[in-house]
């Protein structure tokens, strides 16, 4: 346990230190006035991302292994990728139950993610990354202090991975599709399914933030009725559920 805190600790402490020295470097240039820019918080997400991986696969803190992947587990990728489509709508009508959440990221996100290299961050850099240090690194320690207990293991890693976006909007989803990434590499001891599915589900949220820029969007405005809003939520579980249970029957660890 003491090591995933101290891994999170670090994986946190680098983004801060990222975000510093992108400032420092504006400002002693004399380029202050792009501190508020965009492409600051881009560079320094890029920065943040290449020194964690460099730092965690260095150290071997997380040790990816190229093998799973040789493995061609195209079958799993794709529905992982199917399960995060199925995954949105029902994600958003929970969170729309819950009382409303302060948003603290909330211009700072829409601003990244509509400029250009926020695609390649967003959704490619940040799930390999975040994938790389709570799953290779964070529930794989986590498996091993307590191989007996891995759900109890994998909703502790689920929490720490909510907690760390530091943004109370985004911790309810966070938190569920932690659960499931876990679980994913629990059942294949890789991360190549959860960046799959982290990979479509930050896609998906680019691209809803595109069509519906107003950050305040429900559900019902998208679709016009509630009836349409459960038909469609009831379509996404049907997409879900046997997403899921389809992952359950192809997820296997590789044979050594």
């Amino acid at each position: 346990m003491n090591k995933a805190l101290s891994y999170i600790l670090i994986f946190a402490g680098i983004q801060i230190l990222a975000t510093v020295l992108v400032n420092a470097v504006l400002q002693f240039s004399g380029h202050g006035e792009l501190i508020d820019s965009p492409y600051k918080n881009i560079v320094a997400m890029i920065i943040f991302a290449m020194v964690t991986a460099f730092v965690f696969i260095k150290t071997g803190w997380a040790a990816p292994d190229s093998n799973y992947l040789m493995s061609r587990p195209w079958i799993v990728v794709s529905w992982s990728v199917i399960a995060a489509m199925g995954a949105v709508l029902p994600s958003m009508a929970f969170q729309e139950q819950m009382p409303e959440l302060p948003n603290i990221v909330e211009e700072e996100m829409t601003a990244i993610i509509n400029a250009h290299g926020g695609y390649f961050v967003v959704c490619l850099l940040v799930p390999l990354v975040e994938e790389l240090v709570f799953r290779g690194a964070i529930l794989r320690v986590l498996l091993q202090w307590k191989s007996s207990h891995p759900w109890s293991m994998i909703i502790i890693s689920a929490l720490l991975f909510s907690l760390i976006h530091m943004n109370p909007a985004q911790m309810p989803h966070a938190f569920i599709i932690g659960i499931l990434l876990g679980w994913m590499y629990y059942r294949t001891r890789s991360i190549v399914p959860g960046v799959a599915f982290h990979w479509a589900n930050n896609t998906i949220a680019v691209v809803l933030a595109r069509l519906y820029p107003d950050p305040n969007i429900h559900l019902i405005d998208i679709f016009g009725t509630q009836r349409t809003v459960a038909a469609a939520v009831l379509f996404s579980l049907f997409i879900l559920i046997p997403a899921i249970y389809q992952l359950h029957l192809w997820m296997k660890p590789l044979k050594k």
